[in-house]
Parts: C-alpha cells; structure tokens; sequence
C-alpha cells in the first residue's frame, strides 16, 4: 500500500458550510426514517470504500454498540491531519465541519469514489448528538470530537503507534431530534455491507452487533461479482456451471460484468456505478444490453442456431432466466436526478458495449456448448413471446367501443379520479360478496379472485397472459405490464389485496405479491400497493365488542377488560365468517382500518428477488433453510 503523504490537506477543496444540513437533513439523506438513519452509516463505510478503491484498504470494521451509536474503522491511509492552507485549522476538522469537503473534488485524492460526493462524513456529523475520529497515521494517534456539528475539542495526539498502523475511526450517535427512529437493524446494514463486499474484490468487512452478543458477519469475496451472481442464483438451476465474466478498461472507465442464466423465467440484473447502485439503469445498462443482443444473434446467425426465415433474437428472448452485475468505476459520474437512479455518461455506454462485445465474443467461440444451451432458451423464449403477445393484446384494456370492457367480475367504483380509488382483491365468491355489500360504492372496487393464482416465478409469460385471474387484474388495473406498463394509466391509487388471517390467506398473498412483484414492480416501487389486516379475534362482552389484530393486543386487552366467563371470544379464521358489517368496520372503513404498505427499498432489492425466488421457486433445500432461519419472527400460524 502507498504511502500516506500523498493525501495531503492540500487535496481537501471547500465549497460551502454546513448550516442547511440540520434544517433540512432530507435534502442530504433522503429521508429522516429508518432509511436515513442507515444512510449515514453507509456515508461513513463508503469513504473507507473509496480508500479500498484507491488502493489503500482492505479491511473495514462496522460495530453497532448497546447506545446505538456506530464505529465505523478501517487500515486505509487515515485522514490528513496537517493545517489546511485556507481554513487554518487540520483538514480532518475541514472534512467534518464543511459541506463538500473532501478529497473527492480535489481532483488528486481519489479516481473513483462513491457516497455523495464528498458531503457524507460533514453531513453525518450535522446529524448526530455526537461525533468522534480518531486517526492513526506516520505512527501517532490522534482524536477530536464534535457534537451536532460543531468542533467541542481541538485536534489531540492521543497517543502512538506502529508506523504501519494506519487508518481511521469515526464513532457517532445519531440525534433522536432529527430521526423518527435511532434504533439500527441489524439486517438492513448486513445485506448493504455484504453487497458492498461483493462489488469491492478482496475487501473484507466484519459486522458486529454488541447488543445482541454474538451476532456478527464477516464478508469477503475474492471472486468479486462473480461470487455476487452465484450467490442471487441460490435456489434457481443454473444453465451451465460456470459464471461469465468480463473485465477491461475503456477510456478510463473500469468495467466489470458477470453472468450467468438459470432455468427460471425471470431477468434479475443489477447496476452499480462506482459502487452505489442504480436501479434505473442507464447509459452502462444500455451499453451491457446492446453488446449482449448483438453479440448472441452474430452467434446464432453464424452457427446456424436461427434460420435465415427467423426474426432476430430480442433482448428480453436473450436475457430470460439470466443474472447478471454490471459494476463500472468511472472519475466524475453524471447522475439523472438528485437520487442517482440512473447513470447519465455518454461514454459509458461505449466503455460497457466494448469490453463485453470484445470478450463475449471471444468465450461463446471457446465454450460453445454454454453459447448452445443460452441460444436453445432464448429460441424457446422468442416462440413463447410470439404467444404471449396474442394473449397479452386481449389483456390490454380497450374503450368499450372496441369491444373490450373491465372484467365481469369486478364491482366497480362510480367515482373516477384514480386517486380516490381503491381496488380491494378478495379472495373467493363469499368474501367478495360480504365486501361488495360492505363498501363504500363511490371510491372502492371489489375483484374476487377464485382460489389461488398462478405462481408466475415457475410459469413463461404466454402461460401467464392466458390466466383468467390474471387478465382480470391486468385489465382492472389498466397500467398494461412489462414494456406496456403506463403508470399513468392506473385506475385506482390503492391496490389492497384482502385474504384470510390464515396459512392459505398468507401463501395467496405471496402469490399475488409475486405477480406484482414481476410484473408491474413500479406500483410496489411507488407505493400503490398495500395488505388489509383483518382482525384475528372478535371479542364480546356485555353487549360489548372490541377486535384484537394481533396476539399481543388479543392478551393487553383481556387484561384490561377483566377475563371471567362472560366472555366469548371468536377466532376468525377467515373473511367469510364476518358479515357485510363487521367486515366494513374491521378492515374497510378508511376511518378504523389497518393497511400495511408494501415497500421495496433500492438497497435491498437483490434480497427480495433472493426471497421470492427461494420462497415461490423449485428448490426445496434453499425454501427449508429460508424457514428455519425465519421461523422465529412468525406469528399466528395457525396449521
């Protein structure tokens, strides 16, 4: 590793101070919810990150301690500790005290660096009650410590060191004042820290969580991305056994994509620029998708895998079943939007479509059987296309007068702003009859379902299209799917799936959010999409009647109305044993009802596909390990 001299106060730019962060923290962190309380832990681990990526580190340590204050420490160069030239005090103080400071815009620090640009360790400071760093470096020890942003103590040499002891610390509590929450999951920062692992080859990362003892992970990946694809096919078949990588330099831009398809219908590919992820795609996206289409037709074509009569192979025919990271290290990363969604870099694209066409091309010829078994998919895709695109015209809702109206079963709503709409799916004709009795007629539809839907991760698309469950809600809808999908089309703003409070009513749930999920993942993403809770007891006394949602509330409440034999208690086992009434005042009056929305968030969505494909897929030991690991945070199951 490098010396430290290099980085240097001198690298450390200031634009502007750190006033704004306080007033507005959503500004800088997206949100003050539980989102954002991890975000700053993210901010943190992402510098240390950027000193991996510059050659410097190669081991991070993340402890959340019992006051729910974080440490975060690495063996990177730590940070400069000499007088900055223009502020007058040690750069590292100009690091936590000034909003985009950093060695990121000096332009001699760091190549490459995620975060937010250079706002995150000033900005995770504004917002917690207190901040320490201490550094290690040309072989002393130093510390300072800050509280709601201001500096409280000077810069101290606490102590020495080896001289290749080196590196940084910084411990911070974030401030109950700012955040709804201050209590970190344990989860949510272990699938964004192994991700981080997976995307940074060679980096080692151990977690720890002092409050519960024991509870620790350690992620380290010599395999990088290709570790990362092997492990989001975990529960799918793999095609073939190897995973695809390329790897090059273009124009300064590092990329790095692997692959690998599986007997599954579904595309599960992810994008990452500078480590940061962007699930809107972009400019790398486009480029990895150009390559792909035209390397693997030029293939086809050349080894007569397609007939001279034959359309070429689509980029979704090619890309059915597949997995695949695409992860680029680029100097100055031009996002779309405040929220780096999507990649903007022209040169991007060229970078990505070179060094797969390049190497692409270069392993179909030496594995040609992997290149046979990927084309024989893509060929029996193209057919099913050819059939799903007949079913899918029928779905696709048309004005009555071409013939095409909302599906018989649904009770519609007279009320036509789609944002005073809801649309309740209710599973079974005597559940859909209490709740068209029950609703409100103006603002709530009601679409019964009969019995359990086609699982869609184990069927192709023209099996899809052809379900009668299925085209109902399409149509109802009205946003079409997949490349038909029109958000602007949707009738009702809130899609509510109604089941039983039982084994059955949760497994038809999954099945519906699965589809979802698929399908139309943007009305999940835009939080169109939510669970009724139906209460589980009923509970009467003295002409009295209260309802428990939960096993907790079932036993608080017993308590507090005295249990004697008076009582008489009912277990609902499902939606049908509740008359029109009590199902109105339960769980469809706006006024009392609880719904649960259904949230994806961008950092973890390589786990939810990970869980509806181990959950709802073909294999069995993956599905047993999932429970086993999960049982003990279920509830209620009746059997």
């Amino acid at each position: 590793m490098s010396s430290s001299s290099e980085y240097s106060a001198s690298q450390i730019q200031v634009l502007e101070g750190l006033e704004a962060v306080r007033k507005r923290p959503g500004m800088y962190i997206g949100s003050t919810s539980s989102r954002g309380l991890h975000h700053l832990v993210y901010e943190i681990v992402d510098n240390s990150v950027d000193e991996s990526l510059a050659g410097f580190c190669d081991h991070i340590d993340v402890t959340i301690h019992s006051d729910n204050s974080v440490t975060v420490r690495d063996n990177g160069r730590g940070m400069p500790v000499d007088i900055h030239p223009k502020m007058g005090v040690p750069a590292v103080e100009v690091i936590f005290t000034q909003l985009h400071a950093g060695g990121k815009f000096g332009g001699g620090a760091y190549k490459v660096s995620g975060g937010l640009h250079g706002v995150g360790a000033s900005v995770v400071n504004a917002l917690s009650v207190w901040l320490e760093v201490e550094i290690r470096r040309d072989g002393k020890v130093y510390r300072q410590r800050y509280e709601r942003g201001k500096t409280v103590t000077k810069l101290q040499q606490i102590g020495t060191c080896r001289k290749n002891d080196h590196g940084s610390q910084v411990t911070f509590l974030p401030d109950d004042e700012i955040f709804d929450t201050t209590n970190f999951d344990y989860d949510t920062l272990k699938t964004r820290l192994r991700e981080t692992a997976f995307l940074t080859k060679g980096l080692k990362i151990h977690l720890e969580d002092t409050r519960d003892p024991g509870h620790e992970d350690e992620f380290h990946y010599e395999g990088g991305i290709k570790e990362f694809v092997t492990y989001l096919n975990k529960g799918k078949t793999e095609l073939y056994p190897q995973v695809i990588y390329c790897e090059g330099t273009r124009n300064n831009i590092y990329v790095e994509v692997a692959i690998q398809h599986n007997d599954s219908y579904n595309e599960s590919v992810y994008s990452f620029v500078n480590n940061i992820i962007t699930p809107e795609g972009g400019t790398h996206m486009a480029g990895f998708r150009s390559a792909l289409t035209k390397v693997f037709n030029d293939y086809a074509r050349k080894n007569k895998l397609l007939k001279d009569s034959e359309e070429n192979l689509s980029g979704d025919d090619i890309r059915e079943g597949m997995t695949a990271i695409i992860s680029i290290k680029i100097e100055d990363p031009q996002f779309e939007g405040q929220t780096k969604q999507k990649l903007g870099n022209s040169e991007a694209r060229s970078a990505v479509d070179s060094v797969v066409s390049e190497q692409l091309v270069y392993y179909l010829e030496q594995n040609p059987n992997v290149a046979k078994q990927i084309l024989e998919k893509a060929i029996l895709a193209q057919r099913a296309r050819a059939a799903a695109r007949k079913a899918r015209d029928l779905t696709r809702r048309k004005t009555a007068l071409e013939g095409m109206s909302l599906p018989g079963k649904l009770a519609d709503c007279s009320d036509k702003n789609p944002e005073n709409c809801e649309i309740f799916i209710v599973e079974g004709d005597s559940a859909g009859g209490s709740a068209k009795t029950a609703r409100s007629r103006a603002t709530q539809a009601i679409l019964p379902l009969r019995g359990k839907i086609l699982n869609v991760e184990k069927a192709r698309a023209d099996k899809v299209f052809s379900n009668a469950e299925i085209k109902a809600m399409i149509t109802a809808f009205g946003t079409g799917i997949h490349e038909d999908f029109d958000i602007t089309k949707l009738r009702y703003h809130k899609i509510i799936i109604m089941t039983d409070a039982d084994v059955d009513g949760a497994h038809i749930s999954t099945l519906m959010l699965t589809f979802l999920y698929r399908f139309m993942p943007e009305l999940i993403r835009q939080g169109y999409v939510y669970l009724a809770q139906p209460p589980l007891y009923k509970i009467e006394k003295n002409k009295k009647i209260w309802y428990a949602y939960s096993e907790e509330e079932m036993t608080q409440l017993m308590n507090e109305i005295g249990r004697d034999g008076n009582n008489k208690i009912q277990r609902y086992k499902g939606l049908g044993e509740m008359d029109s009434e009590q199902l109105w005042e339960t769980t469809m009056d706006p006024e009392r009802r609880i719904l649960k929305r259904v949230v994806i968030d961008d950092e973890s969505e390589q786990e939810i596909d990970l869980t509806f494909t181990i959950l709802m897929g073909d294999k069995v030991e993956p599905r047993r390990e999932f429970i086993e690991a999960n049982a003990k945070f279920v509830q209620n199951l009746d059997i």
